[in-house]
């Protein structure tokens, strides 16, 4: 059986942007300060794989105010989905496939 390495999304080979999908996939939306605080990161970095994950369109940012607080939150797109499932997928077959040898 060949190993499923074309099937790993190199956007997910950052174990901060993995963490970012796995909150997003399985929430609605979530804000900026909560993924921080949960991911326990800096702004910057938080930031900068954010906007990585947008720039593949796995991600979509909604800025808004509340009162007069600015509020940016994000959400996982269809895309997003299923190149995440996929990728665990892949490295489930990858994981299996070990297991066998």
């Amino acid at each position: 059986m060949k190993i499923p390495f074309e099937k790993l999304d190199k956007a997910f080979e950052n174990r901060l942007r993995l963490q970012i999908m796995s909150v997003l996939v399985v929430n609605d939306r979530y804000d900026f300060n909560s993924l921080k605080e949960l991911l326990e990161t800096t702004d910057g970095n938080l930031a900068s794989h954010l906007k990585g994950l947008e720039k593949e369109g796995y991600i979509v940012v909604h800025k808004a105010f509340l009162g007069r607080k600015p509020n940016t939150t994000y959400e996982s797109t269809e895309k997003g989905k299923k190149a995440f499932k996929d990728h665990l997928d892949a490295l489930e077959q990858l994981i299996k496939q070990q297991k066998t040898t």
